[in-house]
């Protein structure tokens, strides 16, 4: 029957200490359907998934897999009722070969010599191509996977599926680390996939990737089943305040700026790679008090770069970077960030924070060594405690044990919560805000983006590097477009369509305009030092 429900969770609830992770949650998934789980960060999606794919067992309810119940204890019995997983953060053997990771565990045989057992790694080749070129994967089995890029791993953690016969596969915010580009190219793959009889299981938070290839739509709140939506009816503002619990305004309400003296000055950085390749060429910008400027590109075109030498995470090569009028390019990392530079990296768990340190730790690591958080090197944990409460309660930052909350088990949109407020507490002079939305939630977006604003209006100069063309346009006084390492164009915000930008991203900007955007930034920078 075309329409049989291949997954049934009824009356599904997960505790753990200090939450609730699901409560009495049931939903009915049919066959050869996209599906989309939606909710906030933390709101149980990837729980209720983990379960079915054996992780967890729930504390109450049951799983029917195509009519039958299930008893789920772990991911290898998920497997063999062919189910798969693609987690939001991969879990792939590094210096393996992209096709050493798809057969872990189910290699196939051969004989070496005609006798010696052997693992057949030219038939898995061969295979794992013609599965590659059937799904449209584009894969070259032979690569090794810390030389490859993150749309390619997270290609073959769909092949890893696909390898071991999954019909039903899970994907848990899969979109929240790739380029806009990237993105486009893995919904075509799911739709195909999709097409090709797989069952999709979509966990998110993006509503217009929902409107795009999603049949229907369960909402989830705070762990409990708010709605199951047809999402081809479905309005998108009524899906946004399901998920939220209120009304989601989708613009950044903001005054007119409002600029001072230049905070921040760029002038001909230059920044080599590993290789010695140079990455940023030439760069040359200012920031002004209450000024956001966004640098928009494409990935890889050096704008993280250019983010990371400023806080000191790379080495300057060439040219000068100067904080209310003083070079910094010999201080240390901590010592620019006492200048006042506060910087939220665009990777959250390698730069961003200590996994496993508590939330309470993470949240005072800029202060934990002053005056009231320690007195001649003796630390005092009470006022971290204090101080950690109140950021999780000003930010929203959900936890299950608050601040004693290891960072390693919270969702990544509660990890960058936390960094956010961390570093918006250090009230410095600069904050850099590096991709500072993703992987997070309508209602989390939109918390952020009045705080980057708000940033602003306290006459702070602000930095935003982001790879979202809309969250430029949205929040951007003074937009640089970067291209290969180098600013193709700056002009005022107002000035520029998002049709210019775009074009501007791909490196076909018209130079004339350029000159012209060149132009009226400097009469711009000439009219802010006038004030």
């Amino acid at each position: 029957m075309d329409n049989e429900y291949i997954v049934e969770m009824k009356n599904i609830t997960k505790k753990f200490p200090g939450i609730i992770a699901n409560s009495d949650v049931t939903i009915q998934i049919k066959k050869g359907e996209i599906f989309a789980l939606l909710g906030e960060n933390g709101a149980g999606k990837s729980t209720l998934m983990s379960m079915l794919f054996g992780m967890y067992e729930p504390d109450k309810g049951e799983i029917f897999i195509r009519g039958r119940k299930e008893r789920i204890t772990s991911p290898s019995y998920a497997a063999e009722l062919n189910i798969g997983m693609v987690h939001q953060h991969f879990k792939l053997v590094s210096n393996y070969t992209v096709a050493e990771n798809i057969i872990m565990g189910r290699e196939p045989k051969g004989k070496f010599l005609g006798f010696l057992p052997c693992v057949d790694i030219k038939g898995a080749n061969r295979q794992i191509a013609e599965l590659s070129e059937r799904y449209d994967l584009e894969v070259n089995p032979s690569d090794i996977i810390s030389e490859v890029n993150v749309s390619t791993r997270q290609r073959v953690e769909i092949l890893k599926m696909l390898y071991r016969n999954a019909e039903i596969l899970i994907f848990d915010e899969p979109t929240a680390v790739l380029t806009p580009q990237e993105i486009d190219a893995l919904l075509r793959i799911i739709e195909n996939l999709r097409d090709g009889g797989k069952t999709i299981i979509l966990i998110t938070h993006k509503l217009d990737e929902i409107k795009r290839i999603a049949d229907r739509c369960a909402i989830l709140r705070r762990g409990e089943l708010i709605d199951v939506l047809d999402v081809r009816t479905a309005d998108t503002k009524e899906m946004a305040s399901l998920m939220v619990g209120r009304e989601v305004s989708f613009n950044t309400d903001r005054k007119k700026a409002r600029f001072g003296k230049n905070v921040l000055e760029v002038s001909d950085l230059t920044v080599l790679n590993r290789d010695r390749f140079p990455v940023v060429k030439n760069v040359s910008f200012n920031i002004r008090e209450g000024e956001i400027l966004a640098i928009a590109g494409v990935s890889g075109n050096g704008q993280v770069e250019i983010a990371n030498a400023i806080a000191g995470l790379m080495k300057i090569e060439k040219g000068d970077i100067r904080l209310l009028g003083k070079s910094i390019r010999e201080l240390s990392i901590r010592e620019r960030s006492e200048a006042g530079i506060a910087y939220i990296p665009e990777d959250r768990q390698e730069m961003g924070l200590v996994l496993d340190f508590n939330l309470r730790d993470n949240l005072s690591l800029k202060k934990y060594y002053k005056k009231p958080f320690a007195d001649r090197g003796i630390r005092n944990f009470k006022q971290s405690e204090q101080y950690g409460k109140q950021l999780i309660d000003k930010y929203d930052v959900r936890c299950a044990n608050s601040t004693e909350t290891v960072v390693r088990d919270m969702s990544g949109g509660n990890q960058q919560k936390a960094i956010v407020g961390r570093e918006i507490e250090q009230e410095g002079v600069l904050t850099i805000f590096v991709q500072p939305t993703r992987g997070l939630d309508i209602g989390a977006i939109e918390r952020i983006h009045k705080q980057i604003v708000q940033e602003r209006d306290s006459g702070k100069a602000v930095l935003l590097i982001s790879l979202e063309l809309d969250e430029v346009i949205d929040l951007a006084d003074t937009i640089a477009v970067i291209y290969s390492g180098e600013i193709d164009m700056i002009a005022p915000a107002e000035e520029l369509t998002e049709k210019e930008v775009g074009e501007y991203m791909m490196g076909v900007g018209g130079k004339t305009a350029s000159s012209k955007a060149r132009d009226s930034r400097e009469a711009g920078i000439k009219a802010g030092e006038a004030i």
